[in-house]
């Protein structure tokens, strides 16, 4: 793994302008950091040490939207089964990241991210039965932690299936917050476990908090500046354009 001082002064700008650009998505949509961080930060180092630097800024920023409303409680009640499925499935599935081996969840995830997206887009969505919720959520987790553990992003299905449950637009911020929070301890627990987190790893984590905050800080000031309505297309023009950006890279 690289340090920090293994960089040149213009890659290290680079990583900043990086993470400050991947808060701004998450301040505003209440995702997209990793997956923007990654997209870029894959054309300098390998997926695990991207992943691995990722680790302190996801899960700061995470906190912050964790806790960013009244509604802690309700939403962990309700989301437990899904938490539960994306904590284990994580673990099993980050021996992929590790290995270096990550083409096609990457794929996978990209058409799903943008399949997603459109349906939405042009006014479809996903019916969700109330009797059917926690054997679906568990279904919707294992997934989740499967493309998790393959490629460091946490979004779908967890994304789309968040949206399904009617949250208003705070409140689903939060809810992105807890699961991305859960998703980020499981995938360092995932990393360490597979001797694929080194201290120096930290060390580049710790550097891009800084920046990842900044961002977040903007792009949540944008947030709540905009329509419900404008919110919702940004949100789904951003699914759809990280989507691209994985098959692009991927391919």
């Amino acid at each position: 793994m690289a340090s920090l001082f293994a960089f040149s002064p213009s890659h290290i700008v680079m990583i900043a302008a990086t993470f400050i650009l991947a808060g701004m998505v998450k301040g505003v949509t209440g995702m997209g950091l990793p997956t923007v961080a990654m997209g870029i930060l894959g054309s300098l180092i390998s997926p695990v040490a991207a992943a691995a630097m990722l680790l302190l800024p996801s899960l700061v920023s995470n906190l912050f939207q964790f806790g960013g409303g009244g509604n802690t409680g309700r939403l962990l009640k309700r989301l437990w089964p899904m938490l539960l499925a994306v904590a284990i499935a994580t673990l099993l599935a980050s021996v992929w990241i590790t290995r270096g081996d990550t083409t096609r969840t990457q794929i996978a995830l990209g058409v799903a991210l943008i399949v997603y997206a459109l349906w939405t887009l042009v006014g479809k969505r996903i019916p969700v039965n109330p009797q059917r919720e926690k054997p679906l959520s568990l279904a919707v987790g294992f997934a989740t932690g499967l493309l998790t553990g393959g490629t460091g992003v946490f979004v779908m299905p967890a994304v789309p299936w968040l949206q399904s449950l009617g949250f208003e637009k705070d409140e689903l911020v939060q809810a992105l917050g807890i699961s991305f929070t859960v998703s980020t301890l499981a995938l360092a627990l995932g990393l360490w476990w597979h001797d694929a987190l080194p201290v120096q790893s930290l060390t580049l984590s710790a550097f891009a908090i800084v920046p990842a905050l900044a961002g977040q800080w903007i792009g949540t000031r944008a947030r709540r500046a905009i329509s419900p309505l404008v919110f919702k297309r940004c949100f789904l023009f951003c699914l759809m354009g990280l989507g691209v950006e994985m098959v692009l890279r991927a391919a």
